[in-house]
């Protein structure tokens, strides 16, 4: 059953991408910044809704009062990645519209990433380090500046459930760059949509959004080790059967 409820969900998000990639992209003409966010979001709310319906996926939501209250107020949010599935979902649950920060490459994607691309997001080139993360603070400042928040998988890549990633300090150097706070989030995903995996099983996803940390005089090594105990201990308190043995996953 799990099988053809995955299957059923792939075939709703494939038949709605392709003509809502089309109408983003030629909305885009003369429709950009956050109005052409928002239609984004509206094509993640179908998947995650979807989801919800065909998968039995139900998401729990906790913190949201932790989240900076002024429009203008800036934030890196840092997340636990276990699988595509945050990805899809954080846009639908934040009130400020999110830039990711994600390697090149996803932009050609067809249609998904054709569509992503006329986004205000950062797109950058991972096999240049330095050039790539003086993209990340000059993009990120302005965008930051005007309201956005950046989103952040600290670990890189996507971490099997009951494991843990190496956390690298771009998303707090950025943060510790422009002043603004970050918000450790921790995301239980893998218990239903387990990392590279197509099959999917119903349940409870656990989304706790942490107290906002201040960056200011802090070094972003320092910054993220908080980060990093926070979600992690957050990880273990929500989904405890998962770490009766923890290892680090090199990303």
């Amino acid at each position: 059953m799990s099988l053809l409820r995955s299957i059923v969900h792939a075939l709703w998000m494939l038949v709605t991408v392709v003509p809502w990639a089309i109408i983003m992209m030629v909305s885009s003409l003369w429709i950009r910044g956050v109005p052409l966010y928002w239609m984004a979001v509206r094509w993640l709310g179908w998947a995650i809704g979807g989801a919800r319906v065909l998968l039995g996926i139900r998401t729990r939501v906790s913190g949201m009062e932790n989240l900076p209250q002024d429009n203008l107020a800036g934030a890196v949010l840092l997340v636990k990645h276990q699988s595509t599935l945050e990805t899809f979902l954080m846009p639908t649950l934040m009130p400020h519209p999110l830039a990711y920060v994600f390697k090149k490459e996803l932009i050609y994607v067809p249609f998904f990433g054709w569509a992503m691309a006329r986004l205000d997001m950062i797109h950058i080139d991972r096999s240049q380090r330095t050039q790539a993360f003086n993209k990340v603070v000059a993009q990120g400042r302005k965008l930051l500046a005007q309201g956005i928040w950046i989103i952040m998988f600290p670990e890189g890549t996507r971490i099997p459930r009951g494991q843990q990633g190496v956390y690298k300090t771009g998303g707090t150097r950025l943060a510790c760059e422009t002043g603004v706070p970050v918000i450790p989030i921790a995301v239980t995903s893998a218990k239903v949509w387990p990392r590279k995996a197509f099959v999917k099983h119903p349940g409870v996803v656990d989304v706790s959004i942490g107290p906002a940390i201040s960056s200011v005089g802090r070094r972003p090594d320092e910054l993220m080790r908080e980060v990093e105990a926070w979600i992690e201990g957050e990880m273990r308190r929500l989904d405890p059967e998962a770490y009766v043995s923890t290892k680090t996953v090199s990303a």
